[in-house]
């Protein structure tokens, strides 16, 4: 592809400063970009370097105002601009047409315009899948599994009976969508298991990492809401409500019946405990085990979970303690000493 950056500015919000007619034919990491390669800067490190890029072009903050004998593309989130020209560059591929006669389709099932099937997956009965939608091999959607328009589902990802997944959602490989959650009651030596007769609804717009498993709810829904991304190897359990915009980050496991907010972060490891409310836009630290409900807005770190700045303090205590130990061993020696003169 090729380009000229007069072009690509009309494709996303930016403004350029200097040759408008420059070619651009790829893209590239700021140190390796080359004449014809697009790169961005958004941090004051990489802004310093700007002239020692063979970059063609640099997307820049609209704040930035240095001289620089490059050319720049100047916009709000160099970041997100970045992204959308890969997309230009990189437009999702097609690796399949229509349904793979190696597909096993079951009875009543719906299928929209221009979806595709690939090699060794099996379709349920009664499925319904929208338009545009791919789905690569061994895929399994169990019995009255929805799929709404604009879908992307990677090999070998299973979506349970029941479940409904809305528009524009991505599913990497290796993700369980509806498998049972964890109830079980002991009845004295053994433990019995509670049927697990609720779904999984997705909204619209989210992206699921691999190896992700979603347990569907004991009755109702286990509800993934607008927006929401998550990393690789995330555990959701049952009844589960996780709010619009969140982010949640690799390896983080999330107990039933709790409640995350919109626009929250769970950094990576964090364990959330079972009914509990995590408000909105409430930032949990990385490895942090949260115990108790956490109010909107907070920013939390540790186990149990405490206020960030807090945990700082603490984190710098805890290497100390074998030497406070030591200390506070000789200071009641000491005080022994005198209680007995």
């Amino acid at each position: 592809m090729e380009i000229s950056l007069a072009e690509l500015v009309e494709r996303i919000n930016g403004e350029v400063h200097g040759d408008h007619k420059k070619v651009i034919k790829g893209i590239a990491p700021f140190d390796a970009a080359g004449e014809h390669d697009i790169t961005f800067a958004d941090s004051p490190k990489i802004l310093k370097r700007i002239s020692d890029t063979d970059a063609g072009a640099v997307i820049v903050p609209a704040s930035y105002q240095q001289q620089v004998p490059v050319n720049l593309l100047k916009s709000d989130n160099p970041r997100l601009a970045f992204a959308r020209i890969m997309h230009l560059f990189f437009p999702s591929s097609q690796p399949y047409m229509g349904i793979s006669p190696n597909a096993c389709i079951g009875k009543n099932v719906s299928i929209g315009s221009d979806s595709c099937i690939g090699p060794s997956s099996v379709i349920g009965d009664n499925v319904t899948i929208g338009s545009r939608v791919m789905i690569h091999p061994h895929v399994v959607f169990g019995e009255g599994v929805c799929i709404g328009d604009d879908v992307e589902v990677f090999p070998n990802v299973t979506i349970l009976k029941g479940c409904v997944v809305g528009n524009r959602v991505i599913i990497h490989p290796g993700s369980v969508i509806g498998s049972d959650g964890f109830g079980f009651v002991p009845d004295g030596e053994q433990h019995y298991k509670i049927p697990q007769l609720g779904i999984v609804v997705i909204d619209d717009d989210v992206e699921i990492g691999a190896c992700n498993t979603i347990d569907r709810a004991t009755f109702g829904k286990t509800w993934i809401k607008q927006g929401v991304k998550t990393d690789n190897h995330i555990h959701i359990a049952h009844n589960v409500v996780i709010g619009e915009n969140t982010l949640i980050v690799a390896q983080v496991g999330i107990a039933g019946s709790t409640t995350i907010g919109k626009n929250v972060i769970l950094a990576g490891q964090a364990g959330i405990g079972g009914h509990l409310s995590i408000g909105d836009r409430v930032t949990v630290g990385p490895q942090a085990g949260v115990t108790r409900s956490v109010s909107e807005g907070q920013v939390v770190s540790g186990t149990p979970e405490m206020p960030h700045r807090l945990w700082l303090r603490v984190s710098q205590i805890i290497p100390r303690l074998p030497e406070l130990k030591k200390k506070v061993a000789v200071l009641e020696k000491r005080m022994d000493a005198f209680i007995k003169k």
